[in-house]
């Protein structure tokens, strides 16, 4: 209990300043939100290896560490600039005050009726309707992280596509971590709402990105909400720096007859944990759930994820797959929960893990958690080296060995890439993943 105590107090004398700085500025719902969020928090206490969805997972090097929210003094860099490349309105959120935050927003033109900005902004000019979602399904009252990230909820990134429009340019979120005092680390609770109403279309993608070399945690939240018939594809990519610690909780609410499609890459970060949560919230709808990580040295890299299948007739497709070399451990717990009404489901789960070195290691839990009798569920988990053979098949034919691996390992890779629609984003990875291995651009043909 004293260990906790100790852990907890840091983030608990955070708010109690943070409470007085804003509370000129937060409104009655917003305040009760945060104050229910801060005591959950206390109650929770940072979650340890006796929490099975912990297991595997190093809670400590954030829990001991002392990060503190950026004080109103902070220094602030003196340029920025939005981080996405291609066309397409956006949203750039930097933390470089997380009391203060600064959002900028392109000057790309949106459609009529779409809102992209301030979470804060529209907390006040749309209160009825952003109430209705905010804090309603990233539940605080089980997630200390969530609850650490409600508490000091003040400003975010928010987007509304109205029903029946279609949204034809991708939607780029972007954080970036801009500015550090002296060595302090620093954590950003960094926050984000989407909806789309009924029949409308979207493409979302949310970039995390840092320089090197600065400690500091993002905690990220965010709630996606997909209308009736609606379609979504959203985009997550976090490249933080060496020294970062990363966790994010996305949670989506899929209509009646809605399609969700996620994309999760992971490339950057000393300490990342991802959960994607999806929740069928009528009959009819499909979720597809992709991941691709890379990790090297003594990254840790953990993937979490779940779709209740709390509807019938609804189909969930899931692949993700992950590089680990040197020392990097990583982790995959994927679990399709198929509820008792929910029949006619038709569920599939795959975990791929390529392990580079003999020190790299990996704790894959394909779950199935099935109490309807009229479903198709598969599931299934590999974990190995590089193909002798095919290694063997290109050396024959002149390809050394080094260049060999390198080919076969963005072979791997390069399924999950070519699954991603945003040109900008899929040449953006290829590049990256063909840099890391030693491999020329022009290899990029190859995979076309």
């Amino acid at each position: 209990m004293a260990e906790v105590m100790e852990q907890t107090n840091p983030y608990l004398l955070d708010f109690e300043w943070f409470e007085k700085e804003t509370a000129a500025t937060t409104g009655p719902a917003l305040h009760r939100l945060r104050n229910a969020a801060v005591a959950r928090f206390a109650e929770l206490g940072f979650p340890g290896p006796r929490d099975e969805e912990w297991r595997f997972t190093p809670a400590a090097p954030l829990a001991s560490t002392p990060y503190s929210l950026p004080s109103p003094d902070s220094p602030k860099s003196a340029t920025y600039h939005l981080l996405h490349q291609g066309e397409g309105p956006g949203a750039t959120l930097l933390g470089a005050n997380a009391h203060k935050p600064l959002l900028l927003v392109s000057d790309n033109p949106l459609a009529k009726g779409v809102l992209v900005g301030s979470l804060a902004e529209a907390l006040k000019e749309h209160p009825e309707f952003v109430e209705r979602h905010l804090g309603r399904y990233a539940d605080y009252k089980r997630h200390a992280f969530v609850a650490l990230n409600t508490a000091f909820l003040r400003d975010g990134l928010f987007v509304y596509v109205p029903p029946g429009c279609i949204v034809e340019e991708p939607i780029h979120l972007d954080t970036l971590v801009s500015a550090f005092k002296g060595g302090t680390p620093y954590v950003w609770h960094r926050r984000c709402l989407i909806v789309l109403g009924a029949d409308a279309k979207a493409t979302i993608a949310e970039t995390f990105a840092r320089k090197p070399g600065n400690t500091y945690f993002t905690n990220a939240v965010t709630e996606i909400v997909v209308g009736d018939n609606a379609e979504l594809d959203h985009y997550k990519v976090q490249e933080e720096g060496d020294a970062a610690g990363h966790l994010a909780v996305t949670q989506v609410q899929v209509g009646r007859a809605a399609r969700f499609a996620s994309h999760a890459v992971t490339l950057g970060g000393a300490w990342t944990r991802n959960e994607v949560n999806a929740v069928f919230a009528g009959p009819g709808g499909e979720c597809t759930l992709n991941g691709l990580y890379r990790g090297d040295g003594r990254q840790f890299i953990g993937n979490h994820t779940l779709i209740d299948h709390a509807l019938p007739h609804c189909a969930s497709h899931e692949l993700y797959k992950g590089i680990l070399d040197g020392k990097a451990r990583g982790v995959f717990n994927g679990k399709i929960f198929v509820r008792q009404d929910a029949q006619k489901t038709d569920a599939k789960q795959t975990n791929k893990t390529l392990l580079l070195s003999d020190d790299a290691t990996i704790n894959a839990k394909p779950q199935l958690e099935i109490y309807a009798d009229d479903v198709k569920c598969t599931h299934g988990a590999t974990v190995g080296q590089l193909d002798e053979e095919a290694t063997f098949y290109l050396r024959s034919r002149g390809v050394g060995l080094a260049e060999a691996r390198a080919l076969l390992t963005y072979a791997f890779a390069n399924d999950i890439i070519d699954r991603i629609k945003v040109e900008s984003i899929r040449d953006r990875l290829r590049q990256a993943f063909l840099s890391a291995h030693g491999l020329p651009a022009a290899a990029e043909s190859e995979g076309e």
